[in-house]
C-alpha cells in the first residue's frame, strides 16, 4: 500500500513538473507571433525586440542562482518561489498598459521562468535513481522541445481568436495547479546544512551574463559593433567573466564551482549544449522568417512546416531515454545525435527561393531527430557523474550554456 501511495505521489509530482516546464519553455517563444499586435496596441516599435530579450536575459541569469539555492535550501521551496515569481510576472504582463511596463514585467516573468526549467530538471535527480533517469529525462526533453516549437502557434491562435493578453493569462490557472500539487506532494528537505551564500559571485555572474547577452543581442542591429556602447559591453563582458572566475575559485560556496569544468562530462555537455541551443533557437527564429518572407506562406502554415522538427525531437528524446534506462549506456546517442544535427543544419543551409515546402519539412525533421538524441542525454550524463550536493548547480550550469547558445 505504501509503495502504491509513493508511486501515486511521484506521478502527481511529475505531472506538476511537466506543467511547470511547459510554461517556462512555451514563454520563450510564444510572444513571437504576437509582437506586431502588441506594438499596435501599446506602441513602442523601437523597443519591440526587448519583449523577447528581457525574458531570455533574466531567465538565463537566474538559472545558475536557482540551481545553487536549490542545493542550499532544498528544491521544493526554491521551485515554489520560482513559480510564484513567474505567475506574478505573467499577471502583470497581461495588464501592461505600455511597452516599457511589458518589458519590465517580462523580465520579472523570466526571473521565475529560469528557475522553473533548472529546478524541474534537478528534481528528477532527487527522486529518480540514476538508472531510471533516462526514461524521465526523455519525456521532459520532449516537453521542452515541443513547447519551444509550439509557442508561435499558440501565440498566433490567441492573437487571432482572443487577445495577446491571453498569452500571459493562460499561465495563471496552469501555474496555480502546478504550485498546489508541488506544495502538497513534493517532499521537503528533511535535514538542514550550514551554508554561506556567495553574494559577490552572484552579482558578478549577473553582471557578466547581462553584458554578454546585451552584446550579442544589440551588436550589429541596434548599435554598430565598433560603437562605444558595443566596445564598452565587450570590455564589461571580459572583465565580468574574469572577475567571476577569480571570485569563484576562492568562494566557500561558489555559485558555479570551477572544479566542475574538470569533470569531462560537464565540460563536454556544456560545450555541446551551447551548440544545441544555437541550433534549436536559430531554427525556431529564422525558419519562420524564411518561410513567411521568402516563400510567402502564412504564419500558420510556417508553424505547421516546423511540426516535423517537433515530432522528430519528441520521438528520439523519448526513445533514447527509454533505451538508456534499459541498457544503462548513453554515449552513442550524443555522437549519433550531433552527426544527425550537422546533416540537418547542412541541408537547411542549402534552402533556396525555389525549394519545396516538403524539403524544408524534411530538413527540419533531421534537425529535430538529432536534437532529441542530445538535449536530455547530456543532462543525464552530468547528473550521474557529480555528487548529490552539486546536483542542482551542475544541472543549472549545463542549462546555462544551452541558454547562451540560444
Amino acid at each position: 500500500m505504501a509503495s502504491n501511495q509513493n508511486q501515486t505521489s511521484i506521478r502527481a509530482v511529475f505531472g506538476a513538473l511537466f506543467l511547470a516546464l511547459w510554461l517556462a519553455a512555451l514563454d520563450q517563444t510564444v510572444v513571437s507571433t504576437a509582437l506586431p499586435t502588441m506594438v499596435g496596441d501599446l506602441g513602442g516599435l523601437s523597443y519591440l525586440s526587448w519583449v523577447v530579450t528581457a525574458y531570455l536575459l533574466t531567465s538565463t541569469v537566474a538559472g545558475p542562482l536557482y540551481g545553487k539555492f536549490g542545493d542550499l535550501y532544498g528544491r521544493k521551496i526554491v521551485l515554489q518561489v520560482a513559480i510564484a515569481v513567474f505567475l506574478v510576472g505573467s499577471a502583470l504582463c497581461g495588464i501592461a498598459q505600455n511597452m516599457l511596463q511589458l518589458i519590465v514585467f517580462r523580465a520579472l516573468e523570466g526571473a521565475g521562468g529560469g528557475g522553473l526549467i533548472v529546478i524541474t530538471i534537478a528534481v528528477i535527480g532527487d527522486l529518480i535513481p540514476p538508472r531510471e533517469r533516462g526514461r524521465y529525462q526523455g519525456f521532459f526533453g520532449a516537453v521542452f522541445g515541443v513547447a519551444t516549437i509550439v509557442g508561435p502557434l499558440v501565440g498566433g491562435f490567441f492573437v487571432d481568436h482572443l487577445s495577446w493578453r491571453w498569452i500571459f493569462y493562460i499561465n495563471l490557472p496552469t501555474g496555480i495547479l502546478a504550485l498546489a500539487v508541488i506544495t502538497a506532494v513534493l517532499p521537503s528537505r528533511s535535514t538542514r546544512r550550514q551554508h554561506a551564500v556567495d553574494y559577490l559571485g552572484a552579482l558578478l555572474l549577473t553582471a557578466a551574463l547581462s553584458a554578454v547577452i546585451l552584446l550579442t543581442g544589440l551588436g550589429g542591429t541596434i548599435f554598430p559593433w565598433t560603437s562605444p556602447v558595443m566596445i564598452g559591453l565587450m570590455a564589461a563582458s571580459i572583465a565580468g567573466v574574469i572577475a567571476f572566475v577569480a571570485v569563484e575559485m576562492r568562494a566557500r560556496e561558489p555559485i558555479l564551482p570551477m572544479s566542475l569544468f574538470a569533470n569531462r562530462n560537464f565540460a563536454v555537455a556544456s560545450s555541446v549544449g551551447f551548440i544545441v541551443g544555437l541550433s534549436l533557437f536559430g531554427a525556431v527564429t529564422f525558419l519562420p522568417i524564411y518561410l513567411q518572407v521568402v516563400k510567402g506562406v502564412s504564419p500558420s502554415i510556417s508553424g505547421l512546416l516546423l511540426m516535423p522538427m517537433m515530432l522528430g525531437m519528441l520521438a528520439t528524446s523519448v526513445i533514447s531515454g527509454r533505451m538508456i534506462s534499459r541498457f544503462g549506456r548513453y554515449k552513442l546517442f550524443p555522437i549519433l545525435g550531433t552527426a544527425t544535427m550537422t546533416f540537418g543544419l547542412g541541408a537547411l543551409s542549402l534552402l533556396a527561393v525555389d525549394s519545396g515546402d516538403w524539403q524544408t519539412a524534411i530538413d527540419a525533421l533531421w534537425l529535430g531527430l538529432g536534437m532529441g538524441m542530445v538535449m536530455q542525454v547530456l543532462l543525464i550524463a552530468v547528473q550521474n557523474s557529480v555528487d548529490y550536493e552539486r546536483l542542482g548547480v551542475a544541472t543549472s550550469g549545463t542549462m546555462l550554456f544551452r541558454s547562451l547558445g540560444g
